[in-house]
């Protein structure tokens, strides 16, 4: 029996650029899926981040797996090629501007009637309709309005950015999980569908799950918020030779705790014995936790509180999860070859997806796939060379400009 990757036989087409639309492919082309990512003349721009050649950092790890063709989407001629894709995709994914869909004529409307069987995904910062649904978002917008950054900062305080793109990425993550779903649902009805994935919404109900507090019942029957993670004192903990997250949630977990310092009494004290009470206190009871842990150093805490099945952790700066004893021993970082950039050290999938391995396909230099893909398209030779010399399709020999 030959293994196969759950998305093998599956092509996708990635009009998509920045981070979150190449986050959900780059997923797919790791369970298995033949993503081509179509990118304009100038390429897309996370290309220069952090490197002249256009292979910086972030583009290499979110375009891992996949083939690049450049097309420019503005020259004439261009349709005829978007076209053939289109009808040979399984998934058309795209984060245009919604009001530049239309006119490449990629809208969901679109490419349904070229292709039926397809699934289109389009990422929006606003869904349909409503006052935002035309406006441009990034994450940071996405942030500010679906209120993390206010959530993130301190009460009172200025309004703060989560130091990492977390509305791309988990707006990234939806829709592929969204692509999972609808293609499910084409092998039962043989129908693609249109799928689309607005980041205010998505992040709004990702914050609400825990945050909407008395705002779930109408009338509200009390404030916004989780007493616990509003907490100024839930932080990693001062210890002796550093800092140790230690997260103490059920009533056995406490009652361990309270007994490996010595104080097992706490857990009958009415402040203390159920999660409603001690979400009520818990600045309170994060405070004593945090004058305990001082007492002893980052060894000694891990082992005590391993024993008692308390989860605890040190806390690692970005760089030290490449010394991870977790991930090296897992072997989580592959070390491959690019023909361009050279040596790279990459995060393999974190939840690979059956027996098949990941697929070991570099992230592509600009245009390296565009005759390639042309041709399986059913391009003759000379139809290439025609579309070449047009400058609809760009190929890697073909000097650009960042």
């Amino acid at each position: 029996m030959v293994n196969r990757a759950p998305l093998d036989g599956v092509r996708v087409v990635d009009l998509s650029s920045t981070f979150m639309g190449p986050y959900c492919t780059m997923l797919l082309a790791q369970w298995g899926a033949d993503v081509v990512k179509v990118e304009p003349p100038e390429g897309d721009v996370v290309r220069a981040i952090g490197d002249s050649r256009g292979l910086g950092p972030v583009f290499l790890n979110v375009n891992r797996g996949k083939r690049g063709i450049v097309l420019d989407l503005k020259a004439d001629g261009v349709a005829e090629v978007l076209e053939r894709l289109v009808a040979g995709a399984d998934v058309v994914v795209h984060n245009l501007h919604p009001e530049v869909a239309p006119r490449l004529k990629v809208t969901g409307e679109d490419v349904l009637r070229t292709n039926a069987r397809a699934v289109h995904r389009a990422l929006r910062g606003f869904g349909r309709g409503g006052p935002y649904q035309y406006r441009s978002a990034y994450d940071d917008v996405i942030q500010a309005v679906g209120g993390m950054a206010a959530l993130q900062g301190k009460p009172g305080g200025p309004a703060e950015y989560v130091r990492t793109v977390a509305a791309d990425k988990t707006v990234g993550l939806m829709a592929a999980a969204a692509v999972l779903a609808a293609l499910h649902g084409r092998d039962a009805s043989g129908q693609g569908q249109i799928v689309e994935v607005p980041m205010l919404e998505t992040m709004a109900g990702f914050l609400l799950l825990e945050q909407q507090g008395g705002w779930v019942f109408d009338p509200p029957a009390g404030p916004v918020g989780y007493a616990r993670t509003e907490s100024p004192h839930r932080r990693p903990c001062r210890i002796k030779d550093g800092y140790l997250a230690v997260m103490i949630y059920t009533n056995p977990q406490w009652r361990a705790f309270f007994e490996a310092i010595g104080r097992p009494e706490l857990a009958a004290d009415p402040k203390y014995r159920t999660i409603r009470e001690r979400t009520e206190h818990i600045d309170e009871l994060y405070t004593l936790v945090n004058a305990e842990l001082e007492t002893r150093t980052t060894a000694e805490w891990q082992a005590e509180l391993d024993a008692r099945d308390i989860p605890a952790a040190r806390v690692n700066a970005v760089s030290d999860l490449f010394d991870d004893p977790r991930l090296t021993s897992t072997g989580f970082f592959e070390h491959v070859d690019h023909p361009v950039a050279g040596p790279l050290r990459l995060p393999r999938p974190a939840v690979p997806l059956g027996a098949a391995p990941s697929p070991v396909r570099h992230a592509p230099s600009l245009g390296e796939h565009s005759v390639e893909v042309a041709a399986e398209l059913g391009f003759a030779p000379a139809e290439i060379e025609r579309l070449l010399g047009a400058g609809v399709l760009r190929d890697a020999a073909v000097p650009t400009e960042h």
